[in-house]
């Protein structure tokens, strides 16, 4: 170990790496971070999120906590409810189909909220996720789902708040810094990383390396490899940059693989969008408002019980669903009862959208879609509505239909009121859910079932939590958890690796 500390490599520069650089640097570790992108593309996925933070809290002393900022007249007209440990835990075995690593849901739960009060502490603002998460209804917000905050800026701020403060603390960040290989010890031990620094192949010595690079959802190579036919038609939503290198690294090391490598976050993404994320348009290419409308293929049929469950517990599988049909696409439907109920990304330039005063202008206008088709599905789901049962955006309200051998459980209205909305929407995945298996201090454990010496691991490519499915607003809370246990762990004595 050098004398004035550890020294701690920590490979990428999104949330999770973040999060561990400036948990290591204030144990006293000295911190290079190497970002393979350029620093205009930096951040990885967390630069293309819109910054939800899904935490367990009580009530609305917990928010306050996180968002001091809220005014008396947010208080007064806001119901946040509460969101207890036992919830969080239930959602994400739900999610996972009971899958998920019961240690690492307990960590990832139990340590949500002061991970998120820690990185107050170093400069990341939250305030309640309005419009996203809660819909003024008779004057009053109440928030549904389960996640309540988000990050000011969404995940371009999240990336730029922690920077500047890794920066503050003196974390030396190195862009187009592409680390090619671990560099172990006689003993098995990592004690670097070998890295092509713009044009220059340069070897940093460590006494620990955290690695935050990033699941494999951009190489199309592997996406079809792992996750099957069909995957290399994507779009992916986030970073060109995640290719799955640290994967790679780590098992060519000895590392033992987890999770769920068929699996993965996938949503409706503009049917349009390009081939890679852009940070100038972030996530606006996403189309979450899908429970309020209906989605048909393009033979003119509907695919999915679009109001299965709140939009945060359906909308990371539902990607997948999208690619299963016909040519990859679908078309999401609405009438003028709810387009106010629409989330920003509706109303981007970047969008492909039809409008029409009739049903039938509206089907004939679908590119590619059996318009028949299209029009007796809608007519059949207006006949198939329960008109007597309330209809509230802001609750599992019931409201939905009989008969159809395609339900819609929830949030059924009848499309009727014209002008009518069409959004053409394909498959756009997130990251990817098969990793690497690391333990509660997010260590890598290797093949014999032991921790691997100096070599710990967080983000999207600690494998274990997610399997199938996700709870919407749990990706980036896990990635500062474990990102902060793993820069406190890697900047410990080493001695302490081996327990």
């Amino acid at each position: 170990m050098s004398e004035a500390g550890p020294r701690v490599v920590v490979v990428g520069g999104g949330n999770a790496g973040l999060c561990a650089a400036i948990a290591a640097r204030e144990n006293g570790a000295e911190v290079t971070v190497l970002e393979c992108a350029p620093r205009e593309l930096a951040g990885g996925n967390s630069s293309f999120t819109a910054g939800l933070m899904r935490t367990v809290f009580k009530g609305l002393d917990d928010i306050r906590v996180l968002a001091p900022e809220l005014t008396q007249e947010q208080i007064v007209t806001t119901d946040f409810g509460s969101y207890p440990r036992e919830q969080f835990l239930g959602d994400l075995a739900r999610m996972t189909e009971y899958r998920c690593d019961p240690d690492l849901a307990v960590t990832l739960v139990d340590k949500s909220h002061e991970t998120l009060t820690w990185m107050r502490g170093h400069g990341v603002r939250f305030a309640p996720a309005y419009g996203r998460q809660a819909f003024r209804i008779e004057g009053k917000f109440v928030f549904w789902g389960g996640v309540v905050v988000e990050v000011v800026g969404g995940g371009p701020g999240l990336v730029s708040s922690l920077t500047t403060e890794a920066e503050r603390l003196g974390v030396k960040i190195l862009y187009e810094a592409t680390a090619r290989d671990l560099i172990p010890s006689d003993d098995g031990a990592v004690q670097g990383v070998r890295a092509r620094v713009k044009d220059e192949t340069t070897e940093f010595g460590a006494d620990a390396v955290v690695l935050a690079t990033g699941g494999f959802q951009a190489n199309r190579e592997w996406r079809t490899r792992y996750l099957g036919p069909g995957w290399d038609l994507a779009k992916v939503r986030g970073s060109r940059f995640n290719t799955g290198d640290g994967i790679r690294m780590a098992l060519e090391l000895g590392a033992s693989s987890a999770g769920n490598w068929s699996g993965c976050h996938a949503v409706a993404w503009d049917l349009n969008a390009p081939e890679f994320g852009d940070l100038s348009v972030g996530d606006g290419y996403q189309k979450h408002s899908y429970p309020f409308g209906i989605m048909v293929n393009s033979e003119g049929q509907r695919f999915v019980d679009e109001g299965a469950d709140f939009r945060n517990f359906t909308y990371a599988k539902y990607g997948r669903a999208v690619l299963d049909q016909p040519h990859q696409v679908a078309w999401q439907i609405f009438d003028a009862q709810v387009t106010h109920l629409l989330r920003d990304e509706y109303r981007i330039r970047q969008v492909t959208k039809v409008s029409a005063n009739t049903l039938e202008d509206l089907t004939h206008n679908l590119d590619g879609v059996d318009s028949a088709g299209a029009m007796s599905t809608i007519l059949a789901y207006n006949d198939a509505v329960r008109r007597d049962i309330p209809f509230n955006p802001n609750v599992l309200d019931g409201r939905r239909t009989k008969g159809l051998d395609v339900p819609k459980s929830n949030w059924a209205n009848a499309i009727e009121v014209p002008p009518f909305e069409a959004y053409a929407v394909t498959c756009g995945i997130t990251f990817t859910f098969g990793g690497l298996r690391i333990d509660t201090a997010a260590r890598v454990i290797n093949v014999a079932g032991k921790p691997i010496k100096g070599l710990f691991c967080c983000g999207e490519m600690a494998a274990g939590i997610f399997y199938f499915n996700y709870p919407g607003g749990s990706g980036l809370t896990a990635g500062s958890v474990f990102g902060q246990l793993a820069g406190h762990g890697a900047s410990a004595q080493l001695s302490s690796q081996n327990h």
